[in-house]
């Protein structure tokens, strides 16, 4: 890691919704983990996360999986998160 800040903090410091979009996991790594362990970027919650493999968001704090990416399943996508997802009975894939 670099020490220092990033030009992430000024971009989240004004804005009224946050979306992140990241690989889902790395190097064998889920990277959608239940408690961040490197340094918060902003004290304001994430309202939306975009991956390689789904769109997840968080009404009422709970990680909620909203959709798929095309070709990945409910169960793929819950095998390389670490955080517990909350599965509504209809998933959809993302429409690109």
């Amino acid at each position: 890691m670099v020490p220092g800040m990033g030009g992430a903090m000024d971009l989240v410091s004004g804005a009224k919704r946050v979306i992140v979009a990241m690989q889902h996991a790395a190097k064998g790594k889920s990277k959608i983990v239940a408690k961040c362990t490197l340094p918060l970027t902003s004290a304001r919650p994430v309202n939306l996360v975009v991956t390689d493999m789904a769109v997840i968001a968080f009404p009422n704090g709970k990680a909620t999986l909203l959709e798929t990416a095309p070709g990945v399943g409910v169960g793929e996508v819950m095998a390389v998160t670490d955080a517990e997802l909350v599965i509504p009975d209809i998933v959809p894939e993302m429409k690109l």
